[in-house]
Protein backbone atom coordinates (compact mmCIF):
# COMPACT_ATOMS: atom_id res chain seq x y z
CA UNK A 1 0.00 0.00 0.00
CA UNK A 2 1.05 3.58 -0.57
CA UNK A 3 3.44 5.35 1.77
CA UNK A 4 2.45 8.98 2.34
CA UNK A 5 5.07 11.54 3.34
CA UNK A 6 4.30 14.90 4.95
CA UNK A 7 5.20 17.90 2.77
CA UNK A 8 5.77 21.56 3.45
CA UNK A 9 4.13 22.35 0.10
CA UNK A 10 0.42 23.11 0.20
CA UNK A 11 -1.43 21.51 -2.70
CA UNK A 12 -3.88 23.55 -4.77
CA UNK A 13 -7.53 23.29 -3.77
CA UNK A 14 -9.63 21.29 -6.24
CA UNK A 15 -11.84 23.81 -8.02
CA UNK A 16 -12.76 21.93 -11.19
CA UNK A 17 -13.33 18.46 -12.58
CA UNK A 18 -10.26 18.94 -14.75
CA UNK A 19 -8.14 18.53 -11.62
CA UNK A 20 -9.75 15.14 -10.96
CA UNK A 21 -8.90 13.93 -14.45
CA UNK A 22 -5.40 15.44 -14.33
CA UNK A 23 -3.60 12.51 -12.59
CA UNK A 24 -4.68 10.11 -15.34
CA UNK A 25 -3.81 12.58 -18.10
CA UNK A 26 -0.45 13.23 -16.47
CA UNK A 27 0.35 9.55 -16.87
CA UNK A 28 0.37 9.74 -20.66
CA UNK A 29 3.87 9.13 -22.01
CA UNK A 30 5.32 8.45 -25.45
CA UNK A 31 6.08 4.77 -25.92
CA UNK A 32 9.81 5.50 -25.73
CA UNK A 33 9.28 6.65 -22.14
CA UNK A 34 7.17 3.68 -20.98
CA UNK A 35 8.59 2.07 -17.87
CA UNK A 36 8.02 -1.00 -15.69
CA UNK A 37 7.40 -0.67 -11.95
CA UNK A 38 7.26 -3.92 -9.99
CA UNK A 39 5.97 -4.35 -6.43
CA UNK A 40 6.33 -7.48 -4.36
CA UNK A 41 5.58 -8.40 -0.77
CA UNK A 42 7.00 -11.15 1.38
CA UNK A 43 6.12 -12.70 4.73
CA UNK A 44 8.68 -12.15 7.50
CA UNK A 45 9.24 -14.71 10.26
CA UNK A 46 11.64 -15.53 13.08
CA UNK A 47 13.60 -18.67 12.25
CA UNK A 48 13.70 -19.92 15.83
CA UNK A 49 9.92 -20.32 16.20
CA UNK A 50 8.37 -19.19 12.90
CA UNK A 51 6.41 -16.33 14.53
CA UNK A 52 5.88 -12.98 12.85
CA UNK A 53 8.17 -10.36 14.45
CA UNK A 54 6.72 -7.21 15.97
CA UNK A 55 7.70 -3.71 14.97
CA UNK A 56 9.66 -2.72 18.10
CA UNK A 57 11.44 -5.90 19.20
CA UNK A 58 15.19 -6.33 18.59
CA UNK A 59 15.63 -7.43 14.99
CA UNK A 60 11.96 -6.73 14.42
CA UNK A 61 10.43 -4.93 11.47
CA UNK A 62 11.79 -1.50 12.43
CA UNK A 63 15.31 -2.88 12.69
CA UNK A 64 14.89 -4.73 9.40
CA UNK A 65 14.14 -1.40 7.75
CA UNK A 66 16.89 0.55 9.49
CA UNK A 67 19.47 -2.12 8.70
CA UNK A 68 19.01 -1.26 5.04
CA UNK A 69 20.84 2.06 5.58
CA UNK A 70 24.32 0.68 4.79
CA UNK A 71 22.94 -0.30 1.36
CA UNK A 72 22.05 3.35 0.64
CA UNK A 73 18.45 3.47 1.84
CA UNK A 74 17.11 6.43 3.85
CA UNK A 75 14.37 6.32 6.52
CA UNK A 76 10.87 7.67 5.93
CA UNK A 77 9.03 8.49 9.16
CA UNK A 78 5.44 8.99 10.23
CA UNK A 79 4.73 10.23 13.75
CA UNK A 80 8.34 9.61 14.72
CA UNK A 81 8.22 5.98 13.55
CA UNK A 82 10.17 4.60 10.60
CA UNK A 83 7.59 3.23 8.18
CA UNK A 84 9.65 2.88 4.99
CA UNK A 85 13.08 3.24 3.42
CA UNK A 86 13.69 5.25 0.27
CA UNK A 87 16.46 4.62 -2.26
CA UNK A 88 17.45 4.37 -5.89
CA UNK A 89 15.61 1.05 -6.19
CA UNK A 90 12.31 2.59 -5.01
CA UNK A 91 10.77 2.21 -1.57
CA UNK A 92 10.88 -0.61 0.98
CA UNK A 93 7.83 -0.37 3.21
CA UNK A 94 5.89 -2.32 5.78
CA UNK A 95 2.42 -3.72 5.23
CA UNK A 96 -0.18 -3.87 8.04
CA UNK A 97 1.17 -6.98 9.81
CA UNK A 98 4.82 -6.49 8.93
CA UNK A 99 4.85 -7.96 5.43
CA UNK A 100 7.85 -6.35 3.72
CA UNK A 101 7.29 -4.74 0.32
CA UNK A 102 9.58 -3.41 -2.36
CA UNK A 103 7.89 -0.84 -4.58
CA UNK A 104 10.50 -0.80 -7.29
CA UNK A 105 11.74 2.10 -9.38
CA UNK A 106 10.36 2.68 -12.91
CA UNK A 107 12.74 0.74 -15.15
CA UNK A 108 13.24 0.44 -18.90
CA UNK A 109 13.29 -3.34 -19.28
CA UNK A 110 12.78 -6.63 -17.50
CA UNK A 111 16.50 -7.34 -17.21
CA UNK A 112 16.73 -4.26 -14.98
CA UNK A 113 13.60 -5.32 -13.11
CA UNK A 114 14.96 -8.74 -12.26
CA UNK A 115 18.34 -7.27 -11.27
CA UNK A 116 16.54 -4.85 -8.93
CA UNK A 117 14.60 -7.74 -7.40
CA UNK A 118 17.82 -9.70 -6.93
CA UNK A 119 19.54 -6.77 -5.20
CA UNK A 120 16.63 -6.30 -2.83
CA UNK A 121 16.35 -9.96 -1.90
CA UNK A 122 20.12 -10.20 -1.41
CA UNK A 123 20.04 -7.22 0.95
CA UNK A 124 17.14 -8.40 3.10
CA UNK A 125 18.49 -11.95 3.21
CA UNK A 126 21.84 -10.64 4.45
CA UNK A 127 20.05 -8.71 7.18
CA UNK A 128 17.87 -11.71 7.91
CA UNK A 129 20.90 -13.95 8.41
CA UNK A 130 22.23 -11.58 11.07
CA UNK A 131 18.83 -11.22 12.73
CA UNK A 132 17.59 -14.80 12.57
CA UNK A 133 14.81 -13.77 10.22
CA UNK A 134 13.50 -15.58 7.15
CA UNK A 135 11.16 -14.66 4.28
CA UNK A 136 8.36 -16.60 2.60
CA UNK A 137 7.10 -16.00 -0.92
CA UNK A 138 3.46 -17.05 -0.56
CA UNK A 139 0.11 -15.40 -1.20
CA UNK A 140 -1.00 -15.77 2.42
CA UNK A 141 0.27 -16.74 5.84
CA UNK A 142 -0.08 -20.54 5.84
CA UNK A 143 -0.39 -21.03 9.60
CA UNK A 144 -1.08 -17.76 11.45
CA UNK A 145 -4.36 -16.60 12.94
CA UNK A 146 -5.15 -12.89 12.83
CA UNK A 147 -4.54 -12.66 16.59
CA UNK A 148 -1.01 -14.03 16.20
CA UNK A 149 0.03 -11.19 13.92
CA UNK A 150 1.45 -7.80 14.96
CA UNK A 151 0.07 -4.45 13.80
CA UNK A 152 2.42 -1.90 12.29
CA UNK A 153 2.36 1.78 13.41
CA UNK A 154 0.99 3.46 10.30
CA UNK A 155 -1.96 5.84 10.55
CA UNK A 156 -3.92 4.70 7.53
CA UNK A 157 -3.75 1.08 8.70
CA UNK A 158 -5.36 1.94 12.02
CA UNK A 159 -8.29 3.55 10.19
CA UNK A 160 -8.64 0.69 7.71
CA UNK A 161 -8.49 -1.98 10.41
CA UNK A 162 -11.42 -0.31 12.17
CA UNK A 163 -13.41 0.11 8.99
CA UNK A 164 -12.89 -3.25 7.27
CA UNK A 165 -15.22 -5.35 9.50
CA UNK A 166 -18.06 -2.90 8.75
CA UNK A 167 -18.05 -3.64 5.01
CA UNK A 168 -16.91 -7.26 4.58
CA UNK A 169 -15.92 -10.42 6.41
CA UNK A 170 -12.41 -10.90 5.04
CA UNK A 171 -10.92 -7.41 4.86
CA UNK A 172 -8.77 -7.98 7.94
CA UNK A 173 -7.38 -11.10 6.32
CA UNK A 174 -6.52 -9.05 3.24
CA UNK A 175 -4.60 -6.56 5.34
CA UNK A 176 -2.92 -8.88 7.82
CA UNK A 177 -2.40 -12.20 6.11
CA UNK A 178 -1.81 -11.72 2.37
CA UNK A 179 1.03 -10.90 -0.03
CA UNK A 180 1.03 -10.06 -3.73
CA UNK A 181 3.18 -9.31 -6.76
CA UNK A 182 2.06 -6.35 -8.90
CA UNK A 183 3.34 -4.47 -11.93
CA UNK A 184 2.64 -0.86 -12.85
CA UNK A 185 2.60 0.03 -16.54
CA UNK A 186 2.31 3.17 -18.68
CA UNK A 187 0.11 4.26 -21.56
CA UNK A 188 0.41 6.94 -24.26
CA UNK A 189 -3.17 8.18 -24.55
CA UNK A 190 -6.66 7.83 -23.11
CA UNK A 191 -7.60 5.45 -25.91
CA UNK A 192 -4.56 3.27 -25.26
CA UNK A 193 -5.26 3.30 -21.53
CA UNK A 194 -8.80 2.05 -22.17
CA UNK A 195 -7.54 -0.66 -24.52
CA UNK A 196 -4.93 -1.84 -22.02
CA UNK A 197 -7.39 -1.64 -19.11
CA UNK A 198 -10.00 -3.81 -20.86
CA UNK A 199 -7.53 -6.45 -21.96
CA UNK A 200 -5.72 -6.70 -18.64
CA UNK A 201 -8.96 -6.75 -16.66
CA UNK A 202 -10.37 -9.56 -18.82
CA UNK A 203 -7.14 -11.55 -18.43
CA UNK A 204 -6.56 -10.82 -14.75
CA UNK A 205 -8.16 -14.14 -13.69
CA UNK A 206 -5.53 -15.91 -15.81
CA UNK A 207 -2.74 -14.17 -13.89
CA UNK A 208 -4.46 -15.14 -10.64
CA UNK A 209 -4.55 -18.76 -11.77
CA UNK A 210 -0.93 -18.92 -12.97
CA UNK A 211 0.35 -17.39 -9.72
CA UNK A 212 -2.12 -19.11 -7.34
CA UNK A 213 -0.08 -19.74 -4.21
CA UNK A 214 -2.25 -19.55 -1.08
CA UNK A 215 -3.81 -22.96 -0.37
CA UNK A 216 -3.42 -23.01 3.43
CA UNK A 217 -5.19 -21.21 6.27
CA UNK A 218 -4.16 -21.70 9.90
CA UNK A 219 -2.16 -24.81 9.11
CA UNK A 220 -4.58 -26.71 6.91
CA UNK A 221 -5.73 -26.74 3.28
CA UNK A 222 -8.47 -24.16 2.86
CA UNK A 223 -10.15 -25.58 -0.25
CA UNK A 224 -8.76 -22.84 -2.48
CA UNK A 225 -5.69 -22.50 -4.67
CA UNK A 226 -5.66 -18.71 -4.34
CA UNK A 227 -7.36 -17.92 -1.07
CA UNK A 228 -5.85 -14.45 -1.36
CA UNK A 229 -7.97 -13.87 -4.46
CA UNK A 230 -11.06 -15.24 -2.71
CA UNK A 231 -10.49 -12.79 0.15
CA UNK A 232 -10.98 -9.86 -2.21
CA UNK A 233 -14.49 -11.10 -3.02
CA UNK A 234 -15.59 -10.36 0.57
CA UNK A 235 -13.47 -7.35 1.51
CA UNK A 236 -15.44 -4.29 0.42
CA UNK A 237 -17.79 -4.40 -2.59
CA UNK A 238 -17.59 -0.61 -3.02
CA UNK A 239 -13.88 -0.67 -3.94
CA UNK A 240 -13.12 -4.12 -5.41
CA UNK A 241 -14.09 -6.30 -8.35
CA UNK A 242 -14.10 -6.51 -12.14
CA UNK A 243 -15.51 -3.02 -12.95
CA UNK A 244 -18.08 -3.78 -15.68
CA UNK A 245 -18.07 -0.15 -16.87
CA UNK A 246 -14.51 -0.59 -18.20
CA UNK A 247 -15.92 -2.79 -20.98
CA UNK A 248 -18.59 -0.27 -21.96
CA UNK A 249 -18.37 1.90 -25.06
CA UNK A 250 -16.80 5.27 -24.34
CA UNK A 251 -14.88 4.24 -21.22
CA UNK A 252 -12.12 6.69 -20.34
CA UNK A 253 -10.73 8.96 -17.65
CA UNK A 254 -14.06 10.67 -16.91
CA UNK A 255 -15.83 7.38 -16.23
CA UNK A 256 -13.07 6.26 -13.88
CA UNK A 257 -13.33 9.58 -12.02
CA UNK A 258 -17.06 8.94 -11.55
CA UNK A 259 -16.26 5.50 -10.15
CA UNK A 260 -13.71 6.91 -7.72
CA UNK A 261 -16.13 9.61 -6.55
CA UNK A 262 -18.51 6.80 -5.59
CA UNK A 263 -15.81 4.89 -3.68
CA UNK A 264 -16.21 5.77 0.04
CA UNK A 265 -13.29 7.57 1.64
CA UNK A 266 -10.88 6.17 4.23
CA UNK A 267 -8.99 9.22 5.48
CA UNK A 268 -7.66 12.73 4.97
CA UNK A 269 -3.97 13.46 5.59
CA UNK A 270 -3.30 16.73 7.45
CA UNK A 271 -0.22 17.98 9.32
CA UNK A 272 1.47 14.58 9.17
CA UNK A 273 -1.56 12.75 10.60
CA UNK A 274 -4.45 10.72 9.24
CA UNK A 275 -7.98 11.90 9.99
CA UNK A 276 -10.59 9.13 9.93
CA UNK A 277 -13.07 9.80 7.12
CA UNK A 278 -14.04 6.15 6.57
CA UNK A 279 -17.33 5.72 4.76
CA UNK A 280 -17.68 9.42 3.93
CA UNK A 281 -18.19 10.84 0.44
CA UNK A 282 -15.53 12.56 -1.64
CA UNK A 283 -18.39 14.28 -3.46
CA UNK A 284 -19.35 15.90 -0.15
CA UNK A 285 -15.69 16.85 0.35
CA UNK A 286 -15.73 18.66 -3.01
CA UNK A 287 -18.71 20.69 -1.76
CA UNK A 288 -17.00 21.55 1.53
CA UNK A 289 -19.40 19.30 3.43
CA UNK A 290 -17.07 16.64 4.84
CA UNK A 291 -18.14 16.19 8.46
CA UNK A 292 -14.60 15.66 9.80
CA UNK A 293 -13.31 18.82 8.05
CA UNK A 294 -16.37 21.09 7.87
CA UNK A 295 -16.08 23.91 5.37
CA UNK A 296 -12.78 22.66 3.96
CA UNK A 297 -12.42 21.55 0.34
CA UNK A 298 -10.02 18.83 -0.88
CA UNK A 299 -6.59 19.53 -2.23
CA UNK A 300 -5.00 17.73 -5.14
CA UNK A 301 -3.01 15.52 -2.75
CA UNK A 302 -6.27 14.35 -1.16
CA UNK A 303 -7.46 13.12 -4.55
CA UNK A 304 -4.18 11.31 -5.16
CA UNK A 305 -4.60 9.65 -1.75
CA UNK A 306 -8.18 8.68 -2.55
CA UNK A 307 -7.12 7.07 -5.84
CA UNK A 308 -4.95 4.69 -3.80
CA UNK A 309 -7.89 3.45 -1.70
CA UNK A 310 -9.75 1.51 -4.41
CA UNK A 311 -8.69 -2.10 -4.94
CA UNK A 312 -10.19 -3.45 -8.19
CA UNK A 313 -8.48 -6.21 -10.14
CA UNK A 314 -6.81 -3.49 -12.24
CA UNK A 315 -6.36 0.03 -10.85
CA UNK A 316 -5.83 3.33 -12.62
CA UNK A 317 -3.85 6.22 -11.15
CA UNK A 318 -1.23 7.84 -13.36
CA UNK A 319 -0.43 4.31 -14.56
CA UNK A 320 -2.21 0.95 -14.66
CA UNK A 321 -1.67 -1.55 -11.83
CA UNK A 322 -2.06 -5.29 -12.41
CA UNK A 323 -3.33 -6.63 -9.06
CA UNK A 324 -4.29 -10.28 -9.58
CA UNK A 325 -1.25 -12.33 -8.54
CA UNK A 326 -0.33 -14.05 -5.28
CA UNK A 327 3.10 -13.51 -3.78
CA UNK A 328 5.83 -15.93 -4.78
CA UNK A 329 9.56 -16.65 -4.95
CA UNK A 330 12.22 -14.81 -6.97
CA UNK A 331 11.56 -16.36 -10.39
CA UNK A 332 7.83 -15.61 -10.20
CA UNK A 333 8.51 -12.03 -9.15
CA UNK A 334 10.31 -11.62 -12.47
CA UNK A 335 7.67 -13.57 -14.40
CA UNK A 336 4.69 -11.41 -13.45
CA UNK A 337 5.92 -8.19 -15.11
CA UNK A 338 7.18 -10.25 -18.07
CA UNK A 339 3.71 -11.71 -18.57
CA UNK A 340 2.02 -8.31 -18.67
CA UNK A 341 4.73 -6.36 -20.51
CA UNK A 342 4.69 -8.94 -23.31
CA UNK A 343 0.93 -8.51 -23.72
CA UNK A 344 0.46 -4.79 -23.11
CA UNK A 345 3.62 -3.09 -24.38
CA UNK A 346 3.46 -4.49 -27.93
CA UNK A 347 0.38 -3.40 -29.86
CA UNK A 348 0.18 -6.52 -32.01
CA UNK A 349 0.29 -8.69 -28.90
CA UNK A 350 -2.31 -6.49 -27.22
CA UNK A 351 -4.67 -6.83 -30.17
CA UNK A 352 -4.15 -10.59 -30.33
CA UNK A 353 -4.81 -11.03 -26.60
CA UNK A 354 -7.98 -8.91 -26.73
CA UNK A 355 -9.24 -10.91 -29.70
CA UNK A 356 -9.24 -14.02 -27.49
CA UNK A 357 -11.59 -12.51 -24.87
CA UNK A 358 -13.42 -9.59 -26.47
CA UNK A 359 -16.63 -11.52 -27.16
CA UNK A 360 -17.12 -12.72 -23.59
CA UNK A 361 -20.14 -11.35 -21.74
CA UNK A 362 -19.78 -9.62 -18.41
CA UNK A 363 -21.49 -12.58 -16.78
CA UNK A 364 -18.85 -14.89 -18.26
CA UNK A 365 -16.04 -12.61 -17.03
CA UNK A 366 -17.49 -12.56 -13.53
CA UNK A 367 -18.02 -16.33 -13.55
CA UNK A 368 -14.37 -16.88 -14.42
CA UNK A 369 -13.22 -14.44 -11.72
CA UNK A 370 -15.31 -16.36 -9.17
CA UNK A 371 -14.16 -19.81 -10.31
CA UNK A 372 -10.41 -19.18 -10.45
CA UNK A 373 -9.64 -18.97 -6.69
CA UNK A 374 -10.71 -22.61 -6.31
CA UNK A 375 -10.03 -24.10 -9.73
CA UNK A 376 -7.15 -22.01 -11.13
CA UNK A 377 -6.28 -23.32 -14.61
CA UNK A 378 -9.10 -25.88 -14.46
CA UNK A 379 -11.72 -23.10 -14.40
CA UNK A 380 -14.13 -23.28 -17.36
CA UNK A 381 -14.12 -20.55 -20.00
CA UNK A 382 -16.58 -19.79 -22.81
CA UNK A 383 -16.52 -22.27 -25.66
CA UNK A 384 -16.41 -25.37 -23.46
CA UNK A 385 -12.69 -25.07 -22.76
CA UNK A 386 -10.57 -24.65 -19.65
CA UNK A 387 -8.49 -21.67 -18.64
CA UNK A 388 -5.40 -23.83 -19.22
CA UNK A 389 -6.17 -23.74 -22.96
CA UNK A 390 -6.30 -19.95 -22.89
CA UNK A 391 -3.08 -19.83 -20.85
CA UNK A 392 -1.18 -21.58 -23.65
CA UNK A 393 -2.42 -19.07 -26.20
CA UNK A 394 -1.79 -16.00 -24.04
CA UNK A 395 1.71 -17.09 -23.02
CA UNK A 396 2.59 -17.53 -26.69
CA UNK A 397 1.30 -14.01 -27.38
CA UNK A 398 3.22 -12.58 -24.45
CA UNK A 399 6.41 -14.25 -25.67
CA UNK A 400 5.91 -12.81 -29.14
CA UNK A 401 5.44 -9.38 -27.61
CA UNK A 402 8.66 -9.65 -25.59
CA UNK A 403 10.62 -10.85 -28.60
CA UNK A 404 9.25 -7.96 -30.66
CA UNK A 405 10.35 -5.46 -27.96
CA UNK A 406 13.91 -6.68 -28.53
CA UNK A 407 15.23 -5.44 -25.20
CA UNK A 408 18.50 -7.37 -24.91
CA UNK A 409 20.87 -7.92 -22.01
CA UNK A 410 24.68 -7.98 -22.28
CA UNK A 411 24.53 -11.60 -23.44
CA UNK A 412 22.13 -10.77 -26.26
CA UNK A 413 19.12 -12.42 -24.64
CA UNK A 414 15.69 -10.84 -25.02
CA UNK A 415 13.16 -10.68 -22.17
CA UNK A 416 11.17 -13.80 -23.06
CA UNK A 417 13.28 -16.03 -20.80
CA UNK A 418 11.49 -14.58 -17.79
CA UNK A 419 8.36 -16.49 -18.87
CA UNK A 420 10.01 -19.89 -18.44
CA UNK A 421 8.60 -20.49 -14.95
CA UNK A 422 5.09 -19.90 -16.36
CA UNK A 423 5.82 -22.23 -19.27
CA UNK A 424 6.61 -24.95 -16.74
CA UNK A 425 3.35 -24.32 -14.88
CA UNK A 426 1.30 -24.53 -18.07
CA UNK A 427 3.15 -27.59 -19.35
CA UNK A 428 2.45 -29.46 -16.10
CA UNK A 429 -1.06 -28.09 -15.64
CA UNK A 430 -0.22 -27.57 -11.96
CA UNK A 431 -0.14 -24.12 -10.40
CA UNK A 432 2.19 -23.41 -7.43
CA UNK A 433 -0.56 -24.04 -4.86
CA UNK A 434 -1.18 -27.54 -6.23
CA UNK A 435 2.52 -28.37 -5.87
CA UNK A 436 2.40 -27.19 -2.24
CA UNK A 437 -0.66 -29.35 -1.61
CA UNK A 438 1.12 -32.35 -3.12
CA UNK A 439 3.97 -31.79 -0.66
CA UNK A 440 1.59 -31.31 2.27
CA UNK A 441 -0.28 -34.54 1.56
CA UNK A 442 2.89 -36.42 0.66
CA UNK A 443 6.43 -35.65 1.80
CA UNK A 444 5.37 -33.26 4.58
CA UNK A 445 2.81 -35.72 6.01
CA UNK A 446 0.54 -32.84 7.02
CA UNK A 447 3.25 -30.88 8.85
CA UNK A 448 2.63 -27.26 7.78
CA UNK A 449 5.91 -26.11 9.35
CA UNK A 450 7.65 -27.77 6.41
CA UNK A 451 6.37 -24.89 4.28
CA UNK A 452 9.17 -22.76 5.76
CA UNK A 453 11.59 -24.86 3.74
CA UNK A 454 10.26 -22.83 0.79
CA UNK A 455 11.94 -19.65 2.11
CA UNK A 456 13.77 -17.27 -0.22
Amino acid sequence: MSTREASDREDPIIESRDQLVAPMQAGEKPKSAWRIGTEHEKLVYKREDFRAPSYDEPCGIRDMLLNLQPFGWKPVEEGGKVIAMSGSDGTVSLEPAGQLELSGAPLENLHETCAETGRHLSQVKEIGERCGVGFLGLGMWPDKTRDELPIMPKGRYEIMLRHMPRVGNLGLDMMLRTCTIQVNLDYCSEAMMAKMFRSSLALQPLATALFANSPFTEGKPNGFLSYRSHIWSDTDPHRTGMLPFVFEEGFGYERYVDYMLDVPMYFVFRDGKYIDASGLSFRDFLDGKLSVLPGEKPREGDWWDHLSTAFPEVRLKSFLEMRGADGGPWNRICALPAFWVGILYDESALDAAWDLVKDWTMEEREALRNAVPKLALDAPIPGGRKLLDLAKQVLAISRQGLVARARLNNSGDNESGFLETLDEIVASGKVPAQRLLDLYHGEWAGDIKRVYEQSF
